[in-house]
C-alpha cells in the first residue's frame, strides 16, 4: 500500500488546531508509511479511551470512523482524503545555474538554502500579510514515518510542484507540494558507529540539474534523480570512524556543489570543498586549520593550491593543528556582487585552550573563498583562542545599506558568543558589532577592529594544576546566544530577526589526548538558564544602530530559523509546537499554530496556482536535549515527532494590502 495522506479541511480561525485531533502518527502498512488520525478523547466512551479502539460499521475504513468518534464529519469527508493513488506524474524540470541565482526574486520555486545565495530567508509574497494571517489554515501534513522522528531541522526544497526534505538519519523524500502524497523516498544506509555530536540531523538538500543531492551522516554526498530517486552518483567525502559527518545542505554555485563537513569535537581537519555537482568529481578542497596544504583537479591531476595560512604553527604552537577541528559545519552561502562563498568554521580542538596557545587560525571565524580554486579571500576571526566553544559558523548574510550617501556592502552575522558583527563584505574588514543578548561575561566589550576584549577571570582554569582546572560561570552558554538557527533579513525594515537564547553555563577544562574516532574536548560543562519565565528571544535587530527594536520571549530554548516576507510578517517555530507569526514591524504575534511536536526547522513560502503557501517541518530534537543540562530538565516532556505541516488562505480570504 502506498502512504495515505490526509488533506484536511481548514478548521476554523484561531491556529490551534482540530477539536479531539491530537496528533497525526505514521502506521505501518503493506511496508509504506500510512499517516493515521489518531483521535484524542472527544466523543470516546470510556471503555475506548482505555483501550484506544474505536468501533467501526461495517467496512467503513478507520479514517471515517474516527472522524464520527471526534464529531468530525461534514465538512470533513472521505472525499477530503487523499487516498492511495498511482504516483503523481509530476514532473519537474532541470534547476539551472540561472534559476540559483536568482532564487531570491522567486515566488514560485525554492531551489536554495536561505530562499536565495544571499541567505536573507526573505520573500517578496505579501497576498498572506498582517491583515488575513489569522485565517491561515492547515491544508495537508506529511508524516517522515517509522521511529526515526527526531531532530526535523531541514528547510523545504520547491521545484515544479514537487517538495523536497530530508529527515533525520539520511532521509531524502519528494512530496506532491499540492497534497503532500509521497513520490519517493530515499533512505541512506548508514553504518554502525556514526559519530554525530549533535543529534542524527540533517538540515536539506540542494537542487542542480536533474539531481537532489545531500549530505549523511556517514560523510559521505548521494546525489539522487529528481523524478525517482535513485542514486546517480555517490562520493566520500571524509572518513566517518574519525568523527566526520555532514549534517549541512550543500551548496551549488555555478555548477559547483559546495560543502562542508561536521566533527569538530573530534580532533578533524575542517575543510571546504568543491564537487562537480552533475558527477561527483571533486574539484578543489580548502582545509579551514592554518598548516594543511589546499589542492585543485586539473585535468584528472591533483596540484598543490598552497598552504592555509601560508605555513603551520603561526598561531597553533606545538602539534595540536594537526587535529585542529574548525569545522565548517552549517555550510555557506553565495556573494554575487564579489564572488565569493561565505562560510563560518566551528571550535578548535580541543575545547582545552591552555593545550593550544594562539589564535588558532581559522577556528571560530568567517571566510570568505574564491569559488574557482578555493583559495581564502579574507577571514574574520570573532572568538581568537576559544575556550568556550564559541564555534564561528554562524551564517554571514550579505546586505546592503546607504550610510553618508554611499551604498555599504555588508554582511552581518549573529555569534554564538553574544555579539553581533557588521563586516565589509569587499573585505571582511569590522564595520560596527554590539551584544545582542542580555549576559555576556567572557568578555568586556569589542576593540575597534571587533576584536574581543577578554575578562581572564572568565576564561576555564589550566588543568595542569590539578585533576581539573577552575570551574567558571560564563554567559552565554556554549550552545550559544544563537546556534545554528538561521535568521532572517527584511529588506522592508532593514531588520535582523534572530532566534537566540539567553543562557548560561559552568565549564572546567580537564586533560585529554587525541585518539580517533573518541571524543576530543578536555572540557567539562553544565548549562543553566538565566530566567525562570524564558530562555528563547526573538529579536528584532537594527544593524546600523545595534538597537533591539522588539523583542518576543520564548519559555524554552529557540532551535528553529526565521522567515520574514513583505507582508510584514516573520515566521518561526518554537519547541513547545507552535508556528508562530509576528508583526515585522512592532512584534505582535499575530498568529500560531500548534504542529504536536516542537519545531526547530526552518519555514519557507511560495507560491502555487496563484496562492501563497507556508510549510515547516515539526519534529523537536536537536543539540538542546542531548547537551542541555539543566535547561534539558524544563523541555524533557517535549514531544519528539516528524511532519511537514503545509498551510495557505481560504481563496476567498486572500486581501492585498
Amino acid at each position: 500500500m502506498r502512504l495515505r495522506c490526509r488533506r484536511w479541511p481548514l478548521p476554523a480561525p484561531g491556529g490551534h488546531g482540530f477539536p479531539g485531533l491530537q496528533r497525526r502518527i505514521a502506521t505501518k502498512g503493506g511496508g509504506k508509511s500510512v499517516l493515521r488520525a489518531i483521535v484524542g478523547e472527544a466523543g470516546q466512551t470510556k471503555n475506548q479511551q482505555q483501550t484506544g479502539k474505536i468501533s467501526r460499521h461495517n467496512n467503513e475504513p478507520a479514517e471515517v470512523a474516527a472522524m464520527k468518534h471526534t464529531g468530525l464529519r461534514k465538512p470533513f469527508a472521505v472525499t477530503a482524503l487523499c487516498a492511495a493513488v498511482a504516483m503523481s506524474s509530476l514532473h519537474a524540470w532541470a534547476v539551472t545555474d540561472q534559476e540559483i541565482l536568482n532564487d531570491a526574486k522567486s515566488t514560485d520555486q525554492i531551489v536554495t538554502n536561505g530562499l536565495g545565495l544571499q541567505g536573507q530567508r526573505y520573500s517578496t509574497l505579501d497576498a498572506l500579510n498582517t491583515n488575513n494571517i489569522n485565517q491561515l489554515r492547515p491544508v495537508w501534513g506529511f508524516s517522515l514515518g517509522g521511529e526515526k522522528q527526531r531532530g526535523q531541522e531541514a528547510q523545504p526544497l520547491i521545484k515544479d510542484g514537487v517538495m523536497y526534505i530530508t529527515g533525520s538519519y539520511s532521509r531524502v523524500y519528494a512530496l506532491d507540494a499540492r497534497t503532500g502524497k509521497e513520490l519517493w523516498q530515499y533512505d541512506a544506509r548508514l553504518p554502525d558507529g556514526i559519530m554525530p555530536c549533535c543529534d542524527v540531523i540533517n538540515r536539506g538538500v540542494a537542487l542542480y540539474d536533474d539531481l537532489v543531492i545531500f549530505g549523511t551522516l556517514d560523510a559521505k554526498l548521494v546525489a539522487l534523480n529528481k523524478d525517482t530517486g535513485k542514486v546517480v552518483w555517490k562520493k566520500t567525502v571524509a572518513d566517518y570512524k574519525a568523527g566526520y559527518s555532514l549534517t549541512a545542505a550543500p551548496l551549488v554555485v555555478n555548477g559547483k556543489l559546495i560543502t562542508g563537513v561536521s566533527g569538530g569535537e573530534f580532533g578533524v581537519v575542517g575543510k571546504i570543498e568543491a564537487y562537480n555537482a552533475k558527477n561527483g568529481e571533486l574539484l578543489w578542497t580548502r582545509p579551514t586549520v592554518e598548516g594543511h596544504m589546499g589542492y585543485v583537479w586539473k585535468d584528472g591531476k591533483k596540484v598543490e593550491a598552497g598552504i592555509s595560512g601560508g605555513e603551520a604553527g603561526k598561531t597553533w604552537p606545538g602539534d595540536l593543528w594537526k587535529t585542529g577541528g574548525a569545522a565548517p559545519w552549517l555550510g555557506g552561502y553565495y556573494d554575487p556582487d564579489t564572488d565569493s562563498l561565505l562560510f563560518g568554521t566551528g571550535n578548535p580542538a580541543p575545547w582545552n585552550s591552555h593545550l593550544r596557545p594562539g589564535d588558532n587560525l581559522y577556528s571560530s571565524s568567517r571566510l570568505a573563498l574564491d569559488p574557482n580554486d578555493g583559495s581564502i579571500k579574507w577571514h574574520f576571526q570573532s572568538t581568537p583562542h576559544d575556550g568556550w566553544d564559541f564555534d564561528g559558523v554562524n551564517e554571514l548574510i550579505s546586505f546592503d545599506y546607504q550610510e553618508g550617501g554611499k551604498t555599504i556592502k555588508a554582511a552581518g552575522t549573529a555569534d554564538r558568543n553574544g555579539f553581533f558583527y557588521v563586516l565589509d563584505r569587499t573585505n571582511g574588514k569590522f564595520i560596527r558589532g554590539f551584544p545582542f543578548v542580555d549576559k555576556i561575561t567572557w568578555a568586556k566589550g569589542l576593540d575597534k577592529n571587533g576584536r574581543p576584549i577578554y575578562d581572564d577571570a572568565n576564561r576555564p582554569g589550566n588543568p595542569n594544576e590539578a585533576d581539573k582546572g577552575k570551574s567558571v560561570f560564563v554567559a552565554p552558554s556554549f550552545l550559544g546566544g544563537k546556534n545554528w538557527m538561521p535568521m532572517a533579513y527584511s529588506q522592508d525594515t532593514g531588520l535582523f530577526y534572530v532566534p537566540s537564547n539567553e543562557w548560561g553555563m559552568d565549564i572546567w577544562n580537564e586533560g585529554v589526548a587525541y585518539k580517533k574516532g573518541a571524543a576530543y574536548l578536555g572540557a567539562g560543562f553544565t548549562i543553566k538558564p538565566l530566567n525562570e519565565d524564558f530562555i528563547g528571544v526573538l529579536r528584532a535587530i537594527d544593524p546600523k544602530t545595534g538597537k533591539e527594536v522588539w523583542r518576543y520571549n520564548n519559555y524554552a530554548p529557540l532551535w528553529g530559523g526565521v522567515l520574514a516576507t513583505k507582508g510584514n510578517l516573520v515566521f518561526t517555530g518554537n519547541p513547545e509546537g507552535y508556528l508562530m507569526a509576528f508583526d515585522a514591524k512592532t512584534g505582535k504575534k499575530v498568529y500560531e499554530f500548534n504542529t504536536g511536536s516542537g519545531i526547530v526547522g526552518s519555514p519557507v513560502t511560495w507560491e502555487m496556482d496563484g496562492e501563497q503557501y507556508v510549510s515547516v517541518l515539526s519534529g523537536w530534537g536537536g543539540a538542546v536535549p542531548l547537551w542541555g543540562g539543566e535547561v534539558a530538565k524544563r523541555i524533557k516532556e517535549f514531544n519528539q515527532g516528524g511532519m511537514v505541516w503545509t498551510f495557505k488562505l481560504p481563496k476567498d480570504l486572500v486581501a492585498k494590502r
